[in-house]
């Protein structure tokens, strides 16, 4: 999950980056650990700040920060993800150019794809602004963990132009073979976002305690540097895309191509969260308890889930470049690579949300035997069991992306969750009162389901036919 031998090899350009090209002899495994090991440090890098911010929240402030923290970063999840339907369309369109040798044309779609991010801007601080506190209280947790939360997000709305130029850059470099920008500006981000929160939720020597507001503060600073970065990285160039002024001038014909693909993709990832916070907001209606453990749980997760996302995106790039340089089969060995090897490291993790889920939720909470931690316990074990089928999910779904392929993964989406998740959740929590581990099993059930739906289309291989 016998193929042709035609690997990609990675030569080292002018511009300090790796860009695939179509290669003959040798295997698919070093191009996409070349592609996948950057991305990999990225989401450790993510990891290990969400991790802080929890740390800090649950040690150091409450539990009603604790809980406040979970919805806060679903927020934060949001915001990261407004621009996806451009840099969906960004990446799969810059990885098929780049594939066919159309350097230029590949640069040209960058700059539209900047275009459309800076409009977006636009519409959403306003759209943003005028509906931040319906957008908390339809989540459902009120009260200080609700207001916290708000807080945290007017922190980050000044800079949601710099959080686009993340997005979308970033995008168009890993479509492009770059997958080490990546890294490096995230990891200027993470640095700036960790350091100013344990210097300043207590304050450290003249430094004042700011609490709450050091973690949403070191969260848009951090963010702010890192679009600056992404911004003047493309304006002198890098990876053979560079934003011109000349081409930043709309062309209907790019942005058309890069809406067909960005479109359904976009739908399909906001599709996701919407419904995601709706499970969540089912979750912090059973109260401040279920809210604060279901936060420390998937951050543990996260240990798994985030490590998986490095080879979501080799199997998108992977996948766009080789239908982009007319090799099905190549493309086809990539994906499957990806799978084993992502797949494998997610399972890894699921074992050891088996054997010490105690200990593992401990990391984050003061009393050693706080209720957060009883009730964390299970939902770690149920993830753990559903581990093999998110990793199928998010891996193939990556691949289809690459490939242009979007609007079977959207349909899914809603199929397992507006299909399976959420009336599931509703039954076990209310009808049955299992409380959030019921939430759990639904969540475990939906997996299963577009586990096996996205399996089913990339087995069926119409991905590979598909038109960018």
């Amino acid at each position: 999950m016998p193929f042709s031998r035609v690997p990609v090899s990675f030569p080292l350009r002018s511009e300090c980056c790796l860009t695939p090209q179509v290669d003959q002899g040798g295997s698919s495994f070093r191009p996409m650990l070349r592609l996948a090991l950057p991305v990999l440090g990225e989401q450790f890098l993510y990891m290990l700040v969400a991790f802080s911010d929890l740390v800090l929240a649950g040690q150091f402030l409450g539990e009603q920060e604790l809980a406040a923290m979970n919805l806060a970063s679903y927020m934060l999840w949001l915001l990261q993800n407004l621009f996806v339907v451009v840099s969906i369309g960004a990446t799969a369109l810059v990885a098929r150019l780049t594939g066919a040798g159309e350097r230029e044309l590949a640069s040209q779609t960058t700059n539209q794809a900047v275009l459309l991010g800076g409009v977006m801007v636009v519409v959403l601080t306003v759209a943003l602004w005028l509906g931040e506190g319906q957008l908390a209280a339809w989540m459902q947790l009120d009260g200080e963990p609700g207001r916290l939360a708000r807080r945290y997000v007017w922190f980050l709305l000044p800079v949601l132009g710099a959080m686009m130029f993340e997005s979308v850059g970033i995008a168009c470099f890993r479509g492009a073979g770059d997958t080490a920008t990546g890294l490096w500006i995230m990891l200027v981000v993470n640095l700036i976002n960790v350091a100013i929160g344990w210097s300043l939720v207590r304050g450290a020597g003249p430094l004042p305690a700011l609490g709450w507001d050091a973690l949403a503060l070191g969260t848009a600073l951090g963010h702010g540097v890192g679009g600056l970065v992404v911004a003047a990285l493309l304006v002198r160039g890098r990876s053979g895309l560079r934003l011109r002024l000349n081409e930043m001038r709309p062309d209907r014909r790019l942005i058309r191509r890069l809406l067909r693909v960005g479109l359904p993709g976009g739908l399909d990832v906001m599709s996701v969260i919407a419904c995601q916070l709706w499970f969540v907001s089912l979750i912090n209606r059973l109260g401040v308890l279920a809210a604060a453990a279901h936060g420390v749980a998937i951050r543990i997760e996260s240990l798994a889930y985030l490590p998986g996302y490095a080879f979501q995106v080799s199997a998108t790039t992977l996948a766009g470049q080789r239908l982009g340089a007319g090799d099905p089969r190549g493309a086809l060995r990539g994906v499957l690579m990806s799978l084993a090897t992502g797949g494998a490291v997610m399972v890894s993790g699921a074992v050891m949300f088996s054997l010490f889920p105690a200990a593992l939720a401990r990391i984050f909470v003061r009393d050693a035997e706080s209720q957060v931690i009883t009730t964390a316990v299970p939902l770690l074990r149920i993830v753990a069991v559903a581990m093999p089928a998110l990793a199928v999910q998010m891996i193939l779904t990556g691949a289809l992306r690459g490939a242009g392929d979007t609007r079977w993964p959207w349909v899914f989406t809603l199929i397992g969750y507006l299909g399976v998740r959420i009336p599931l959740t509703y039954w076990l929590t209310t009808g049955l009162d299992w409380g959030v581990v019921g939430a759990w099993y639904a969540m475990a059930a939906d997996l299963f389901c577009r586990g096996a739906l996205v399996a089913l289309r990339f087995l069926q291989g119409g991905w590979q036919r598909v038109r960018v």
